[in-house]
């Protein structure tokens, strides 16, 4: 008897999810726990276990489709059930055969005793044919080809054969390497977005050694889709985009479908932009002397496996002024016509990923040392480019960072992460001639930073107590250390 699947809840306060891929097909044999499809939250992946072990009769959704909890997603064959079916079905047949004879007994005995002299030996000798085809030849035969069949139905266990997450399968999709001809290094044995890359590396290794007319005829696939400096001319970089080709009046374009998680951030940055009369502060800080701590200190972090940059501190600094300015560590509620003041430090981190923007949370960061930061961070960072973090990962924050430094520029204007009230921007820190206090001119290295409130709740002059409170502690080391 068929059983529907259907969307378990993703989540506090998640309604409904969009099908990025479906990962089974109409008669794939599945085991319990299985992954069905990925599905796209507000800003997490997902994958949707089966509940059941069996085989799927039918899928009701199709990928882009927007799915609310609750909803069908499959059918399917449960093999608790299809096991006894066969089982039963034998016996009735040994004791429908007894019953007849039961009531006629007479029958019976007469109908098998012209059966049994009458030439039926021949018959039994045509069963002795049959049993050889069931028994030995066919399993003798078939025992190597068997392998690949029983292979190929478990194919369809691919979370059990492949150890890949969501987003290592969608890259791995986009430089054409099959998961199956990769060895995973992570953790248990998991494909990690390093052991992908190798792959293609080594495949254009082996497209540069090999002869060219080989080389054009075997890998032109793994050449296109590894680097754009390897692609023909005709399809330059800014062409690689995804979506459905078209054409406007003016030449060809691209059409895609705007993800769940973009959808959020365009939402969320409008609410932001029409409801909040923001402000910006830009200042510097002089880092130098943080820089050379750091520098003395990075290898005893290197050698436990933490890479130890310039965040840990600036995340400190950020969470212990926090706490002597409550105003920028809070929420306002209009209606209510209240400012929450949190007695907490949850800082929001901004991540770029190749899904967009991520802010998950640090939660507590007031009361977490630089080496707990650094490697929380650390943390923080892989399981998000990997797509391995839950939707509670992103919630709870109080004040947001965001860190443009890693990718390039100095000052900008960042939008404020509603219902929050400040968030603070850093660039790359860059050398500058300083006019010192003996009035000497002297190189140091100055970290940029931009802070942007919400007028509403905070005042420009407590926000600029604030960010001196942040510069003060990157300045003096040995004072954020000791977290005074």
């Amino acid at each position: 008897m068929p059983t529907e699947i259907k969307l378990p809840s993703l989540g506090e306060g998640i309604e409904s999810g969009d099908v990025l891929e479906i990962l089974v097909k109409v008669g794939d044999v599945i085991k319990k726990d299985q992954s069905l499809v990925e599905m796209e939250t507000d800003k997490a992946t997902v994958s949707v276990p089966s509940p059941f072990a069996g085989k799927i009769l039918s899928i009701a959704i199709k990928e882009g489709e927007t799915v609310k909890v609750g909803m069908v997603l499959a059918s399917i064959e449960a093999s608790g059930a299809a096991a006894p079916a066969p089982t039963p079905t034998a016996p009735p047949q040994a004791a429908v055969a007894p019953a007849p004879v039961a009531p006629p007994p007479v029958a019976p005995p007469r109908v098998e005793q012209p059966v049994a002299p009458v030439p039926v030996a021949p018959a039994p000798a045509p069963l002795k044919p049959m049993a050889p085809i069931v028994v030995p030849a066919a399993p003798v035969a078939v025992a190597p080809a068997a392998q690949p069949s029983s292979a190929d139905v478990g194919t369809p266990f691919s979370d059990d054969v492949i150890p890949a997450g969501p987003a290592i399968r969608r890259f791995a999709r986009e430089v054409g390497v099959d998961l199956v001809s990769v060895a995973g290094t992570g953790e248990g044995g998991r494909i990690t977005r390093d052991d992908v890359l190798a792959v293609v590396r080594h495949a254009n290794q082996t497209v540069r050694t090999a002869p060219q007319p080989a080389a054009a005829a075997t890998n032109t696939a793994t050449i296109e889709s590894e680097s754009p400096a390897a692609k023909p001319a005709t399809s330059p970089k800014g062409t690689a985009l995804p979506g459905t080709a078209a054409n406007d009046d003016y030449g060809p374009i691209r059409v895609d479908r705007m993800t769940k998680i973009r959808k959020t951030i365009a939402a969320q940055m409008h609410k932001s932009w029409s409801t909040v009369p923001r402000v910006v502060n830009f200042d510097d800080a002089d880092v130098t002397e943080l820089e050379a701590f750091r520098q003395t200190s990075k290898d005893d972090y290197a050698s436990r496996g933490i890479k130890l940059t310039t965040m840990p501190f600036l995340i400190k600094a950020v969470a212990t002024a926090l706490k002597h300015h409550p105003a920028l560590n809070a929420t306002i509620d209009m209606e209510n016509e209240q400012i929450i003041y949190k007695d907490y430090v949850n800082l929001g981190i901004a991540i770029d990923s190749d899904r967009g923007l991520v802010v998950p949370t640090l939660k507590n960061a007031d009361k977490m040392s630089i080496p707990d930061i650094a490697y929380a961070l650390s943390t923080m960072s892989s399981k998000v480019r990997s797509n391995d973090f839950a939707v509670s990962d992103l919630r709870g924050g109080t004040f947001t960072i965001s860190n443009l430094g890693a990718i390039g520029g100095t000052y900008s204007t960042p939008i404020v992460n509603v219902p929050e009230v400040a968030i603070l921007l850093v660039g790359r820190s860059r050398k500058m001639p300083i006019v010192m206090d003996d009035d000497s001119i002297k190189p140091r290295l100055m970290m940029p930073l931009s802070l942007a409130y919400d007028h509403r709740s905070v005042d420009g002059a407590t926000a600029a107590r604030f960010l001196n409170d942040i510069i003060a502690y990157l300045e003096a080391p040995s004072r954020l250390l000791l977290a005074i």
